[in-house]
């Protein structure tokens, strides 16, 4: 890679102010990957405890009025609950991480491949953002829309 600047077929290029740059957000996106692999640990790791922990809190402030009610199966469900956040939580803080990785690699090898593949891991944590976005937004819209007819319905 060139010093002052490298330009492509679109005439853009990585001149030295941007690979400065590019240098700190692979430094802060290195370091934002590995804080959120430590909370998937914790997430698991309060998943793994959470069946045990529910349940001891169902018995100790259960009364009388709800000791017909079966409570077994809401710390498991907890427990997968939690397991399956840390997983979801899991895929962008690994293509953050790598994205850095590359990032870094690339400026002191030089090599545009390693520099593509970067940008593509970074792209592709974007992409799973946005789309677990879109998927939590649609999600907050059908409970709206189930909150209002539950009430619609409850007025009558």
């Amino acid at each position: 890679m060139e010093q002052d600047q490298d330009t492509s077929s679109s005439g853009l290029g990585i001149d030295q102010t941007s690979q400065t740059h590019l240098v700190e957000a692979a430094r802060w996106a290195r370091f934002l990957a590995i804080v959120g692999f430590i909370v998937c640990g914790l997430i698991i790791l309060m998943g793994i405890f959470a069946a045990s922990i529910f349940s001891s809190m169902m018995e100790k402030f259960r009364g009388e009025e709800f000791s017909n009610i079966p409570m077994s199966g809401l710390g498991q469900m907890m427990s997968v609950i939690y397991i399956v956040a840390a997983v979801i939580y899991f895929i962008p803080c690994l293509f953050l991480f790598r994205f850095a990785n590359y990032m870094k690699t690339a400026f002191i090898t030089g090599e545009q491949e390693t520099l593509n593949k970067s940008f593509q891991n970074l792209k592709v944590m974007f992409r799973f953002v946005g789309i677990l976005t879109i998927i939590i937004l649609c999600l907050y819209a059908l409970g709206i829309l189930m909150a209002i007819a539950g009430a619609a319905a409850g007025g009558l």
